[in-house]
């Protein structure tokens, strides 16, 4: 290959690579599914699953320090206990003195 091939193909790669990141950030300006970026401060997340049939699942979903018991299935959602005081989170356990 000459010199000028090899450019021409370097050139090309750089070209398709800038394509990919431009649409890249504008997927995350206008707010594509998927592609935006996490929020630090969110208000709602799950704390913890388990599995209590093939098809049933736990969650404990915590809300503005307050959480909630609900248990998802194939026929839908229920809420098992609402407004429970918010524990402490996973990494913090108090020290024994």
């Amino acid at each position: 290959m000459e010199f000028l091939e090899i450019l021409r193909y370097l050139g090309a790669l750089l070209l398709v690579l800038a394509l990919i990141g431009a649409a890249a950030l504008g997927a995350r300006k206008f707010g594509v599914p998927g592609v935006t970026r996490a929020f630090p401060d969110k208000r709602l997340h799950i704390v913890e699953t388990l599995m209590v049939g093939p098809r049933q699942r736990l969650f404990i979903i915590r809300r503005d320090n307050v959480e909630h018991l609900v248990l998802s299935g194939p026929d839908g959602a229920s809420v098992i206990e609402a407004n429970i005081p918010a524990g402490l989170a996973p990494g913090d356990r108090i020290a024994a003195s």
